[in-house]
This record gives structure tokens, C-alpha cells and sequence, in this order.
């Protein structure tokens, strides 16, 4: 049988991590997420805890654990604010891993000290105006080697961490030949390379998105990361681990829209009587509950056979497709539970509705993760 028990280690940090969210950033991330404050002394705050390197080994400075602690310590932040959960995710994942992954040991040295302590944030450049979910089909950002520096030119969208004062580098993907990707290195502060206000976003208020654009940026030949051409393998790799993270987010999201409705209608009266009698609200908390649980389920089971060495590719399509769902689901529904109130900025619940949809998109839509799950199942190319 398989045991979806967390090891005394696991518990420990789980615990750890409950209590930063709840003493560190609820009482804070109200007011930072109304003005689209960048939550820098939480950032460090997680630093401190280690959290930048919960999967990496300590010869890089990182705690020595796995993906899926950092999965677990997603979560509990996610339970209180997705902004501060998706800058830690998007910092490991997106900024640290693919040094990790696919550097030379000069990047790694370089690099993964400062990232892994959270001291700084690196970004990953990948998505465009124009391409979405057709990366190879829309890539337009070119690199070309003359004598021994990159020439970059192009934009990117929607690049998460990209502009933080603490942010040291984005990993830019670029047509480096016909049909060939590549990934390189552009440091913050490269002449040519501009990065652009922050959006006006629905949700994530306090994490940083923004738009970035290369006009002749020179970096050194130095700054590849991995093989010249593997850059699409590397990202599809990246983005297999980093959809069990988007899929911890979102049970984290989901569980919190369970917290805040158990106490809510334990404190809220209504004709006569506190509304959590009444069997309407508890069948629909009831849902809430097994959506949540139905969904860690999927990404421990995804993270199982990630950590085991096996292909995950499927599991973590569909742990990423159910637990965004829920998310999603379960904002609703507690947005209806609270009423009025729950449309009310001041409440978590009124936030959690805001950050559940992009769990939909980002990272691979969920009609991509059907697409990926119906191939894995043998089902031919859709048209």
C-alpha cells in the first residue's frame, strides 16, 4: 500500500512554514496586496527559513532536501496568500532550477549561493506576446553569436520576479538557429535590455509580472545554460517539476478557502442561529474539503514518482488539472458562503477568488494538461 504520510523531518518543516504564514505574512499581506507591494522583508523572512533552498543539496549552500518539501512549504503559504507562494515557487523552480539542472559548475558557483539563500531572485524568460501556449510555433526572440557574446533580441511576457529590486538575472529561451532553442543568461542592468512596468493584475497583486524586451543585449558565449539547441527539452522539463508546485499552490489555496469558511460560520449568525447549521453550508464545506483532499492526493502521488526517478509527465498534468480546479472551485464557493463580505477585499476569501483563475493558466493551461494526459494515454495528436 502506498503511505502518503509526511516523515517527522516533514512534518517539522510543514509546521515551521504554517506558523511563518500565519505570524509573518497574514497579518501584513492585506495591505501589501491592495497597493501591489512586492513583499520584500517577507521574502527575506523566507530566506531565513531556508526556503530558497529547500531542493537543493548544501554543497550549493541549499537544506539538502527534495522538490517535494519545497511542495509542502508552497502550500501552507499558499493557505494565507498566493502572491508570496508564487514568488518562492516561481524563485526556485523557474529562477534557481535551471541553473541547477543544466549550468556549468562556473553558473553554479556563481549563481546558486545567492538564489538558494533568497538573498536574490533569477527569473525565467520563456513566454511571449504573441506565442502562449505554441512556444516553438511563437518564439520570435533571437540570439546570434558574434565572436564570443550573445546578441539578443526580442520580448517576453508575463515573467514573474523579473523586476524585483533583489532580482540578479532572467534565463531568456531564443531561436539560436532555425528551429533551435536556446537558453542564456542576461544579467538585470545589461545595456539593451529593458524591463517594463509592472501589470495591472487581477490577482497576485503583491508578486512581481512584468514585460521584458532585448534590443542588440550582449551577454558572453559564457552565458548558455546547457547545450546549445536543448533549450525547449530544458524548459519541458522545467515545466513538468514546476506544474507539481502550481498544483501544491493551488491545494493550498483550496484548503484556505476551507479554513476561512469553517471559521466563518462558526462566527456568523443568521435567523436566529450560527449559520454552520444550517446543511446547506456544511454540504458545501463538506465539497470543499474533498476537493482539497482529492487534489494533495494527485500531487503527492505526482511527487512520488518524480522523487522515485520515474516519468511523471501524466501524473503531473493531472495533478496540476484537479487541483487547479479546485481551487478555483473551492474560491467560489467560499466567496458565496461569506456573502457580501466575501467580495470584500479585507477578507482572504476575497483574494483567494482573485488568485484562483491564473492557477488555470499559468505554467501550462489546463486545456494543454488535457492534451498532455490524452497523449499519454496514446490518443492521437487533436486537431
Amino acid at each position: 500500500m502506498i503511505d502518503f504520510s509526511l516523515t517527522d523531518e516533514q512534518e517539522e518543516l510543514r509546521r515551521t512554514v504554517e506558523r511563518f504564514a500565519r505570524e509573518a505574512v497574514a497579518p501584513v499581506i492585506g495591505d501589501l496586496y491592495e497597493r501591489g507591494a512586492f513583499p520584500y522583508e517577507i521574502v527575506a523572512g523566507m530566506g531565513k527559513l531556508g526556503l530558497f533552498g529547500l531542493p537543493f543539496p548544501e554543497e550549493h549552500g541549499g537544506m539538502g532536501g527534495d522538490y517535494f518539501t519545497l511542495c509542502l512549504a508552497l502550500e501552507e503559504l499558499a493557505r494565507v496568500d498566493s502572491s508570496v507562494a508564487i514568488t518562492l515557487e516561481a524563485g526556485v523552480s523557474l529562477g534557481a532550477m535551471p541553473i541547477y539542472r543544466f549550468g556549468t559548475d562556473e553558473q553554479k558557483a556563481r549563481y546558486l549561493p545567492r538564489l538558494v539563500s533568497g538573498e536574490r531572485l533569477a527569473a525565467f524568460g520563456l513566454t511571449e506576446p504573441g506565442g502562449g501556449s505554441d512556444v516553438p510555433g511563437g518564439m520570435r526572440t533571437t540570439a546570434r553569436l558574434d565572436g564570443d557574446e550573445w546578441v539578443i533580441n526580442g520580448s517576453k511576457s508575463f515573467i514573474t520576479n523579473s523586476g524585483t529590486d533583489v532580482t540578479e538575472f532572467v534565463t531568456v529561451t531564443a531561436l539560436t538557429g532555425e528551429k533551435e532553442i536556446s537558453t542564456i543568461i542576461v544579467p538585470n542592468g545589461t545595456p539593451g535590455f529593458t524591463v517594463g512596468k509592472k501589470y495591472s493584475k487581477v490577482g497576485w497583486s503583491s508578486s512581481d509580472t512584468r514585460e521584458l524586451s532585448f534590443d542588440d543585449v550582449r551577454v558572453p558565449a559564457a552565458n548558455l545554460v546547457g547545450e546549445r539547441g536543448r533549450g525547449y527539452a530544458q524548459f519541458l522539463q522545467i515545466l513538468d517539476e514546476g506544474r507539481i508546485a502550481i498544483a501544491a499552490v493551488s491545494v493550498g489555496l483550496a484548503q484556505g478557502c476551507v479554513d476561512e469558511s469553517l471559521r466563518y460560520v462558526r462566527e456568523r449568525e443568521a435567523f436566529g442561529r450560527e449559520i454552520g447549521r444550517y446543511q446547506a453550508l456544511q454540504f458545501k464545506i463538506a465539497d470543499m474539503e474533498v476537493r482539497a483532499h482529492t487534489a494533495r492526493v494527485a500531487y503527492y502521488a505526482a511527487a512520488a514518482k518524480m522523487l522515485a526517478g520515474r516519468s511523471f509527465k501524466k501524473e503531473a498534468s493531472i495533478a496540476k488539472l484537479v487541483a487547479s480546479n479546485a481551487a478555483m472551485d473551492n474560491a467560489r464557493d467560499a466567496t458565496q458562503i461569506f456573502g457580501g463580505y466575501g467580495f470584500m477585499n479585507e477578507y482572504a476569501v476575497g483574494r483567494f477568488y482573485r488568485d484562483a483563475k491564473i492557477l488555470e493558466v499559468g505554467e501550462g493551461t489546463s486545456e494543454v494538461q488535457r492534451i498532455l494526459i490524452a497523449r499519454a494515454l496514446g490518443l492521437p495528436p487533436s486537431v
